[in-house]
């Protein structure tokens, strides 16, 4: 359905962002995808003056652009099908920064040798809007925009709720529901999504015991079996409801073709919970 993208390759998915930013807007600025995962792969690479490399054993790099391919996928897709309000090359690529951003919160300043950056995954959020804002003043974004790209960031906060954020207008908040439902449905597709629950799990110990007793949130999962054990509710019960109220359902853009075609991220997703319900029932208790 879609051409075969590296995701841990930021190069490749620069690539294939690019051609479909250009395929939407064919008067676009053809420097600017390039410029923006430049800053991107700075941050992350530790090439940031002030920050480290990533060092977070899930939220790392790859993480960051399978959210980004499928955000492109999804705003592609609702062009295509005309939906009003029509998305517009400046709200497209607010949105592009805000998916290429939205965890450096993860990122440890320099000097910071404790832990990993998992241990700030309670307030990673409030940490990638601050850093957004850092350096989107420095270059030169509008404080309008940079606002703009700091709420859709917000969108892809545990309990956010798009509808009550501040957006500017409703183009904008769609945008941002784009995000959250990208970064949901980026990881939970991945090939390896069952493989990296572990590294999950003790990114959340990590947290509570970052936290204390404002980690208790992540305390709920006894160990790495637990959380597995919890994946499929967590998609039945939290996840595909958030996708289709909270995110509006902007998720069924990515239909090919729209509205009632097949669903590739759904489809790997449900084939990775299904995986995942086959190997719990060889379990011990199962």
């Amino acid at each position: 359905m879609y051409p075969r993208v590296v995701t841990k390759d930021p190069a490749a998915v620069e690539v294939e962002v690019q051609a479909v930013y250009l395929a939407m807007f064919s008067r676009g600025n053809r420097v600017f995808v390039p410029q923006i995962f430049s800053w991107a792969v700075d941050c992350f690479t530790g090439l940031h003056p002030d920050y480290q490399r990533i060092d977070a054993g899930y939220h790392d790099f790859e993480h960051t652009l399978q959210g980004t391919l499928c955000l492109v996928r999804l705003l592609q897709g609702r062009h295509r099908a005309n939906a009003r309000p029509r998305l517009t090359r400046k709200a497209f690529e607010l949105g592009l920064l805000a998916i290429l951003l939205h965890d450096t919160g993860y990122l440890k300043r320099k000097g910071d040798v404790k832990g990993t950056g998992a241990k700030y995954t309670a307030v990673h959020v409030s940490r990638s809007v601050a850093f957004a804002g850092e350096l989107l003043k420095r270059q030169r974004f509008s404080g309008g925009d940079i606002k703009s790209v700091q709420n859709m960031i917000r969108c892809t906060a545990p309990n956010a709720v798009p509808s009550r954020l501040p957006f500017a207008n409703q183009l904008e908040r769609m945008v941002g529901c784009a995000v959250g439902t990208a970064d949901l449905l980026g990881q939970m597709a991945a090939a390896d999504y069952l493989d990296k629950l572990p590294v999950l799990y003790s990114e959340f110990a990590e947290a509570a015991r970052h936290h204390g007793s404002k980690g208790d949130m992540f305390g709920v999962f006894s160990d790495a079996t637990d959380l597995i054990r919890k994946t499929p509710a967590f998609w039945e019960k939290y996840a595909r409801k958030k996708l289709e109220h909270d995110f509006a359902g902007v998720y069924h853009f990515l239909n090919e073709p729209y509205p009632s075609g097949r669903n590739y991220y759904l489809e790997r997703i449900n084939a990775n919970i299904n995986r995942l319900r086959r190997k719990l029932s060889r379990l011990p208790g199962g």
